[in-house]
């Protein structure tokens, strides 16, 4: 069974993939410098770029199945800033998915994409984690998360902080 809503589970592969992908670079140009062959240590960013981009394409299209519910709640301002994020970092990732593909031929084009891929990575983290800032402010600023919640978890809290439990008032 799926969770429901879907979004905030999806969204936490690119944001992983977005951080272990400039490790993953910077490890594979260290056994390339090393001796191991270049398309075998470049297959593991190229994978990782790929993966990346499938699943921020993911988070965007189920982001998109729950924004009418979430502007129940929340500024569609707010929203839409979180939407431009996500749509440059699939932008960004789509690209150094492109670039690193470019990785895997040989001789000088091959060493400068992979060089410009690796470079390429610290840029798309930093738009990773420019969306997710959007979409924690989403949830923890705006509330968004209140969109789904049926009723209150546990205790209310009065405005001076002291618990109070309507079921004890029946």
């Amino acid at each position: 069974m799926l969770p429901d809503p879907l979004h905030p589970a999806v969204v936490h592969f690119p944001m992983a993939l977005s951080a272990l992908l400039p490790l993953s670079a910077l490890v594979a140009l260290w056994a390339i410098h090393r001796g191991a062959r270049s398309r075998h240590a470049w297959a593991v960013p190229v994978a990782l770029a790929a993966s990346l981009t499938g699943s921020a394409w993911l988070a965007i299209e189920t982001g998109e199945n729950d924004e009418e519910r979430v502007e129940a709640v929340v500024a569609e301002s707010a929203i839409h800033e979180h939407e431009e994020a996500a749509e440059r970092f699939l932008l960004f990732a789509g690209v150094l998915t492109l670039v690193a593909g470019v990785g895997f031929a040989g001789g000088t084009l091959g060493s400068a994409a992979r060089i410009l891929a690796t470079v390429g990575t610290v840029g798309v983290l930093v738009a990773g984690v420019q969306v997710g800032s959007k979409g924690g402010e989403l949830v923890y600023v705006h509330g968004a998360g209140s969109a789904y919640a049926d009723a209150p978890a546990g205790p209310a809290r009065t405005p001076a902080g002291e618990e109070h439990d309507e079921r004890d008032e029946h």
